[in-house]
């Protein structure tokens, strides 16, 4: 019998969980448009307009959820509820009585398309709050003073067509971020008992949302902080966008996000991505059934309760594993950008141009504001030579050279036009290790764990002609995702949890069908031939259809093939991570300990040693990207790190990482640069293929005030 060792913790558990029970005026609400009211002064605001009272109250958090919950009670429907800070902490969770404790993981629940099978789909023993968090937390890090975006919009812009529903075109430009944030991450900072919020970024608990549902909340036209709802029993996303969808979450979000709205000229619905324009929401005001709502003193322990959430919330209430709900309260944000937040200014005298002219950067902080990732000498041996790593002095100028390339490079996706790129940036070494991080102003918060996982992923995959982790070698020793298989019921669950019988996932085969694709018996091993992958490259491998976009195209090496494929299960990227997800699923419903900080080498539910790290790639540990923005890092022909770029634009963050690179080793004068050409991943000849990898792709005109095109050419 499987996992015996977990039936008899969640039997009772959920069992537990099935049986239990779970302002001020707003009139005005029906009669205008969202946003009208409040898109007010914000011209101006392009990361500059947070003040000390750029946070939620107390008062704020009840009044949102007490609009939500009106607006649930007038659709007959029971929604659980969570809304967060900017930086991700948990302000509260309120579920209302009867409301659906689990939901059912699904890409194609609401659609004709046939139901696919593995990674996540269909998994339904999933917690309604870490689904309403999740939302909450995905609508939060991705928006900003320059723009505002839902969960809706990433819907459209991480799955396998952009935009959904268009076949022949490629993937969403953020293509996997889904998974990122998590809550196995080393980077993202993670919630301790009776911890009141503080320094971020948090973690999520299940990385970032494509279910709508998730509305940012905005204060003076600065971002607050975020409302997730989940009604309907479904965690999936939008297939086809080509209509408008009347949907209860983002209708019962959006009721709550009232006089919170993301200023109109912020939000999705004005901004273009790849010359399409972003979707915000398909549901507006005059959508909207309530019109009043109770005061919240009246609408908590009647029409629902606040919920602890192990790991996220606790509502300042000792016992976090209480029955009771009735001493639980909402917490206010932090304000962000300000000390104790996580995420402050730099010291301008470390963080200047090369004319000695302050960047105006940000640096990722502590709860007493000590930079988390100063910039450091590595500690590693780059093909056997300890001479050849990064040192300080280097790091601190990939980094500066970075933000420096960003505050005049044009923002893609940022409003008003002509706004500057906001960036986060990671430099690593060739074992993962975090040499320095740093962020300009006002860049979305999801890019900060991201960049980290971009240039990880760009240093792991091209470790290759290693005798020591070559990343062959590291793949096979993993163990295998254990599928988790739907159940009749969570209360039925007397054989413990069923585990998919197929497919039997293989780390190796991903290995040895990278090397049948590309024609290289050697990619990936420790005496194969050296290999430059960029996350452009590495991403082209992990697309559904290779070249990205034709359904004619066969299945990236990296990727899972059709029938398999969903934005649940791409492939490697989900299969790395999949059995933490799994492991933190079973803590919050108290069935486990909690995740490692190290999203990699999870057991899962194995019938021996279940929920253990064995063979863990450090270099890994917070998961891999697949969308662009990172470059590996070289001196001569021996690779010595890689730097990550992520914020407002794949493009940009492609330029970027790539231009920061040259622009260092001219600087500096140690020998550093990107990749020699000739072993760049552009460079192989694919077998069957008339089309090649991508390395980089810069945009043509990128600068402010500036003429100057084609910048990376001859690079």
């Amino acid at each position: 019998m499987r996992i015996k060792l977990l039936v008899f913790i969640i039997l009772p558990l959920l069992t537990l969980l099935i049986s239990c029970g779970g302002g001020s005026n707003n009139s005005e609400k029906s009669a205008v448009d969202q946003n009208q009211s409040i898109d007010i002064n914000v011209q101006g605001c392009t990361g500059h307009c947070t003040t000390v009272d750029s946070f939620l109250t107390q008062a704020d958090v009840e009044l949102i959820i007490s609009q939500a919950v009106a607006e649930a009670i007038a659709r007959q429907l029971k929604a659980t509820i969570a809304v967060t800070d900017r930086l991700g902490n948990v302000l509260a969770v309120f579920r209302m009585v009867d409301a659906e404790k689990f939901i059912t993981i699904s890409s194609t629940s609401n659609t004709s398309l046939p139901k696919v099978s593995g990674g996540l789909e269909n998994v339904n023993v999933i917690p309604d709050t870490m689904v309403a968090i999740s939302k909450a937390i995905t609508a939060a890090f991705i928006s900003s003073e320059g723009n505002a975006f839902s969960t809706r919009t990433a819907s459209q812009i991480i799955q396998e067509n952009f935009n959904p529903g268009e076949n022949n075109t490629p993937s969403g430009p953020l293509f996997g971020v889904q998974f990122s944030q998590l809550a196995c991450s080393d980077f993202n900072l993670r919630f301790s008992t009776l911890e009141l919020p503080s320094a971020g970024p948090r973690r999520s608990p299940l990385g970032l949302s494509a279910d709508a549902g998730g509305f940012p909340l905005y204060k003076a036209g600065t971002p607050v902080g975020a409302i997730g709802v989940i009604s309907d029993g479904i965690y999936g996303l939008d297939k086809d966008i080509s209509g408008f969808d009347l949907d209860n979450d983002e209708l019962i979000a959006l009721a709550g996000s009232v006089g919170f709205a993301a200023p109109l000229s912020r939000r999705g619905d004005v901004i273009t991505i790849v010359g399409k324009t972003a979707r915000f929401s398909d549901a507006f005001i005059s959508d909207l059934l309530s019109t009043t709502s109770e005061d919240f003193s009246s609408v908590n322990n009647n029409l629902g309760n606040l919920v602890a959430v192990a790991g996220y919330y606790d509502g300042g209430d000792a016992d976090i594993t209480s029955a009771s709900d009735v001493n639980r309260q909402v917490l206010a944000g932090v304000v962000f950008g300000q000390s104790g937040s996580g995420i402050i200014a730099a010291d301008p005298l470390i963080f200047k141009d090369t004319e000695g002219d302050s960047l105006d950067a940000f640096i990722f902080a502590d709860d007493n504001d000590n930079n988390r990732f100063p910039a450091q000498t590595a500690n590693d041996q780059p093909g056997g030579d300890a001479n050849k790593q990064l040192t300080k002095t280097e790091v601190q100028a990939l980094l500066n050279q970075a933000i420096a390339i960003a505050n005049k490079s044009r923002a893609q996706i940022r409003q008003p036009n002509g706004s500057q790129a906001r960036v986060s940036v990671s430099v690593v070494d060739t074992q993962g290790v975090i040499l320095g991080m740093a962020r300009t102003r006002d860049a979305p918060v999801f890019g900060s764990d991201v960049s980290l996982q971009k240039a990880r992923t760009a240093a792991f995959f091209s470790n290759t002609g290693n005798l020591v982790n070559a990343p062959a070698d590291a793949l096979r020793a993993l163990p295998s995702p254990l599928y988790l298989d739907a159940v009749a019921e969570p209360v039925d669950l007397t054989e413990g949890l069923a585990l998919l019988t197929s497919p039997n996932i293989n780390f190796s085969d991903y290995v040895t069908d990278l090397q049948n694709f590309l024609g290289l018996a050697g990619a990936l091993e420790s005496n194969g031939s050296l290999t430059a992958f960029s996350d452009r490259a590495g991403g082209n491998l992990s697309r559904p259809t290779f070249p990205d976009g034709p359904v004619a195209g066969p299945p990236g090496p990296l990727s899972k093939p059709s029938g398999q494929w969903s934005v649940f299960n791409v492939g490697l990227q989900s299969d790395l991570v999949y059995n933490a997800l799994i492991q933190h699923v079973a803590f919050v419903l108290g069935a486990a300990p909690d995740v490692d900080n190290n999203c990699t080498a999870n057991t899962g539910l194995a019938n021996n040693n279940a929920f253990t790290n064995v063979n863990k790639i450090s270099a890994l540990a917070n998961g891999i990207q697949i969308f662009p923005g990172s470059v590996p890092i070289y001196r001569g022909d021996t690779l010595v790190g890689g730097i990550g770029v992520s914020g407002d634009g794949i493009d940009q963050d492609d330029m970027i990482s790539f231009l920061a690179v040259h622009q260092t080793g001219l600087s500096v004068g140690t020998g550093l640069n990107n990749a020699p050409k000739a072993i760049r991943a552009d460079k192989i000849d694919i077998p069957n293929q008339s089309i090649r990898l991508r390395y980089v792709n810069c945009p043509q005109a990128p600068f402010l005030n500036s003429d100057e095109t084609e910048v990376c050419n001859g690079l």
